[in-house]
């Protein structure tokens, strides 16, 4: 009787192989099988060994080639199967990645398993461009949120506490809904001047940036027509990038910082 395997939830962080944790890179190491997300990058793919299974079950806006239920029972299937399953997440598998969802089909299945955080990607995307998320004096706090729900779920969302301008907030999965997101973010209280950002492909090689204000960021958003994936920074600590050198005065902060 084959003994039952174990499944390692992963966290792969932003895409910079650099910025995987060293466990994470073991486990990549020793996989009988990989079950993977989109936003994986290749050269972190290329640390799996060439006879691991490899199952590609990513997903992007409006296309969900694999139902999530489809991906839980795959991942007890592979386990139950005696192999040793690492489940691949980009940035960290219990910020927006259904890792929950997944841990709680192996938990009703009685298949052991294992959590492997990741450098979340608001971490890594602040990081390279040194932007504090939080910063004495001008962001008391930070709040993720999710731009997007289940399909055809309006958002729903605290727009009066998102509306602080001594919060900083991070939008994941945001590009689709950026325009009603900051048109609620406005009407609610929060000034159109606040400094605002777009980052797309955060920490790899290809990675772009925009620097815009509230008011502007869904349009310029547009219109510089991003690949996702897409990271929305929007707050007074975006001005920050500026003084400490990460963008130039050439990419619109000097604007900004003129005004202060």
């Amino acid at each position: 009787m084959t003994s039952v395997g174990r499944v390692f939830l992963v966290g792969a962080g932003p895409g910079d192989p650099d910025l995987l944790t060293l466990k994470a890179w073991r486990l990549l190491g020793s996989a009988d099988a990989l079950v993977y997300d989109r936003l994986v990058s290749p050269e972190i793919l290329d640390l799996v060994p060439a006879g691991a299974a490899r199952i590609d079950v990513g997903k992007q806006t409006g296309n969900h080639p694999v139902p999530q239920n489809e991906i839980n029972d795959t991942l007890v299937r592979l386990a139950r199967g005696g192999r040793k399953v690492v489940r691949l997440k980009g940035g960290d598998p219990f910020m927006f990645g259904r890792g929950g969802e997944e841990a709680l089909a192996l938990a009703e299945a009685g298949i052991p398993f294992e959590v492997v955080p990741g450098i979340t990607s608001a971490q890594g995307t602040a990081a390279r461009l040194k932007i504090p998320l939080t910063h004495r004096g001008i962001a008391g706090s930070v709040r993720y949120l999710t731009g997007h729900c289940r399909a055809g779920a309006a958002l729903d969302f605290d727009w009066e506490g998102l509306s602080d301008p001594n919060t900083t907030l991070v939008i994941y999965m945001g590009l689709a809904n950026i325009r009603e997101i900051t048109a609620q973010l406005m009407a609610h209280g929060l000034d159109p001047e606040t400094p605002a950002m777009a980052v797309a492909s955060a920490t790899r090689p290809d990675q772009t940036q925009l620097v815009s204000t509230l008011g502007r960021l869904a349009a310029q958003a547009r219109a510089a027509d991003l690949n996702s994936p897409v990271l929305f920074i929007i707050g007074e600590v975006v001005r920050l990038a500026a003084t400490l050198g990460t963008l130039s005065h050439a990419q619109g902060l000097d604007q900004m910082v003129a005004a202060e």
